[in-house]
């Protein structure tokens, strides 16, 4: 099926030039140039992906995600301003799957949408060759994870993790003790030669400690081997 991919953003060059571009590439696309509207579409009608600004009037690209993330693990990308650290990191710790900085690459934003659909498919196990025999359950520890239905639960609590998030704590459970290094965690999550830098993934750490800190204020099952990388514990 071709994917529908919804671009938000108050600037109409860019929801223009993109537009034709994901649909030169087989896309079907929605645009809005409004939060609270493309936030209504989204629960009327939801997309494959989304590609939000953050800096919007009215409702910013922050707080569509905040909303969205109340209901849904639908993609998305956000769109933030040059060398803005700060949206970057708030953009992550909120739940977003990837970020992107203005100006950038129309060929490099295709690249990510499509590793992302593919990490979505992959870890919903709704990609083509359905036929292959469903994943197994991983259980380490308290810690199990379910491929099949995109479900992680810790000592029986359910934690929401994002496509990005599952694929990097996947990697790590799947060979406790083994210390992986932030470009294997790379590899694990980001493909087609996709330049990720090391706050990308170390903000991914950091979001999954707290995801799970909420369920549990003692959990320290992700270790941190500093100038090595991360490893998972499950005594």
């Amino acid at each position: 099926m071709t994917a529908t991919i919804a671009l938000v953003d108050d600037d109409r060059n860019i929801l223009t030039s993109v537009s034709i571009a994901l649909q030169a590439e087989g896309f079907v696309t929605r645009v809005y140039s409004d939060g609270e509207v493309a936030l209504k579409a989204f629960a009327e009608n939801p997309p494959d992906l989304a590609v939000l600004d953050i800096k919007m009037p009215r409702m910013d690209g922050l707080e569509l995600l905040r909303r969205l993330r109340e209901k849904s693990r639908l993609p998305v990308i956000f769109l933030t301003s040059k060398d803005d650290e700060l949206d970057e990191a708030l953009g992550l710790a909120m739940g977003a799957d990837d970020y992107i900085a203005k100006p950038f690459s129309q060929r490099l934003l295709i690249a990510r949408i499509r590793a992302i659909l593919r990490r979505a498919e992959s870890a919903l196990g709704t990609g083509e060759g359905g036929g292959e025999a469903a994943q197994p359950v991983l259980e380490r520890g308290r810690l199990q994870m379910d491929p099949a239905r995109h479900r992680v639960t810790w000592h029986g609590d359910n934690v929401t993790l994002t496509v990005t998030e599952f694929l990097i704590l996947e990697t790590l459970a799947s060979r406790p003790g083994i210390v992986k290094t932030r470009n294997q965690l790379m590899d694990a999550a980001y493909h087609d030669d996709i330049y990720v830098d090391d706050r990308t993934i170390d903000s991914h750490i950091k979001r999954l400690r707290r995801k799970f800190r909420q369920v549990d204020k003692e959990f320290d099952a992700i270790e941190t081997l500093y100038g090595a990388g991360y490893r998972f514990a499950d005594d």
